[in-house]
């Protein structure tokens, strides 16, 4: 009796996301939060929240900067990027995402420049490489018009929307990867961003040397709310997909139910959250005497918060693309030390930290107001005397830095 055996062979195709996506996922959520954490005081009048505004437009603004060179690095070619331009697809949401982000980056420009050009005028005097900085972009002495940097945030908020929507549906819509397809996927990306952004500003709070409580406090609240959407998106993603027989929740859940990395990787991420949950209110459940003394240490939060969100995007896009997708089983992908692994994440982030110290040094965005003119940071400063010209009123601003 003849037997016939035939083997089927299915190529192994290299990952098509490298590390160098996770970066830009992360960076432009990072800056779509802060910008919406920054528009309280910068767009909608708010002075209370004004020092969070400061450190948020800081954040906004460098990762903004930051996040479209992680996605040119991804392209692999990057040089080719005009081709998004040349050959356009109205059904692609990449497509759509490469006419949104210049227009975003635009938009968050525009407004870090309107925030901060009174502090520059005020400062057009100062002595060295500051003082040119600040009369190169200050552009006069004019007073910045209120409604100017309303129209301005207002637009970019809008554009924020859509680099919100674009990121999270370009992968939801991949019907291959039952893991990125579902609509639990968009919001979750949004909500685990804020947790990072909120985190980031805690951190710079910090570091920054500002030490603002009611930032602190602020932040605090907006992590616990984070915290608590998070929370529920994915209790809803994990119960649509065990109640459910068919439908890309339950595929997922199949295809990684054998994978004890994935079960811990699960189990680390949920234990993380609640561990941060209970951390934050605990927090803002002290009583009002306590609090300073708490609330100093809120930047070791923060840091777990900005792990919590860069690690859900690592999942999400390096460790699904483990998942075979054409037989059985995982496929093992270890980082690189090169540019495609290793090296890029830690020279994206040092090049984030390389523009958040340049403007540290060369820009006064501790000084950020809602327009205005230089005329009114003295004035806004009660307790500081009256002084002849606009080099000393720099120098006695609030929070002005001490460098330059």
């Amino acid at each position: 009796m003849n037997s016939m055996a035939i083997e089927l062979l299915a190529p192994r195709y290299a990952i098509a996301w490298y590390p160098w996506a996770v970066q830009y996922f992360f960076l432009i959520a990072i800056s779509y939060a802060t910008l919406w954490l920054a528009a309280p005081a910068l767009v909608f009048g708010k002075k209370t929240w004004l020092p969070t505004a400061r450190l948020a437009m800081l954040a906004c603004l460098t990762t903004t900067l930051v996040a479209p060179v992680a996605l040119l690095a991804d392209l692999h070619q990057p040089l080719r990027f005009w081709h998004f331009y040349a050959y356009s697809t109205s059904s692609s949401w990449m497509s759509i995402g490469s006419l949104l982000l210049p227009l975003y980056v635009v938009g968050v420009l525009v407004l870090g420049w309107l925030a901060w050009r009174p502090a520059l005028q005020a400062n057009r005097q100062a002595p060295g490489l500051m003082g040119l900085v600040a009369r190169l972009l200050s552009f006069g002495a004019a007073p910045t018009p209120r409604a100017a940097l309303v129209l301005v945030g207002l637009g970019t908020l809008a554009l924020s929307t859509g680099i919100m929507l674009y990121t999270g549906a370009e992968l939801a819509v991949v019907k291959a990867r039952p893991l990125w397809n579902t609509v639990w996927l968009p919001p979750m990306l949004v909500a685990t961003g804020f947790i990072a952004a909120a985190g980031l500003v805690l951190v710079l709070n910090r570091v920054s040397g500002l030490r603002d409580m009611a930032s602190n406090g602020q932040m605090l609240k907006v992590l616990l709310g984070a915290c608590l959407l998070a929370g529920l998106v994915a209790g809803s993603w994990f119960l649509d997909g065990i109640n459910a027989n068919v439908g890309s929740v339950a595929a997922a859940l199949d295809s990684v139910r054998a994978s004890p990395s994935w079960r811990s990787t699960a189990l680390w991420g949920g234990l993380t959250g609640l561990a941060l949950f209970g951390a934050v209110l605990y927090l803002l459940t002290r009583p009002a005497a306590r609090r300073p003394a708490l609330y100093a240490w809120a930047w070791v939060l923060g840091l777990v918060a900005i792990h919590m969100g860069w690690m859900f995007r690592w999942v999400v896009l390096m460790d699904v693309q483990h998942v075979a997708r054409n037989s059985a089983g995982f496929h093992h992908y270890g980082i690189p030390a090169g540019s495609s692994g290793l090296l890029g994440i830690v020279g994206t982030f040092g090049l984030w930290l390389a523009a958040v110290l340049m403007i540290d040094l060369l820009i006064p965005w501790r000084q950020a107001r809602q327009g205005g003119s230089a005329a009114d940071l003295s004035s806004a400063t009660p307790d500081a005397p009256a002084l002849s010209d606009a080099r000393s009123a720099a120098q006695t601003t609030e929070g002005a830095p001490g460098h330059g």
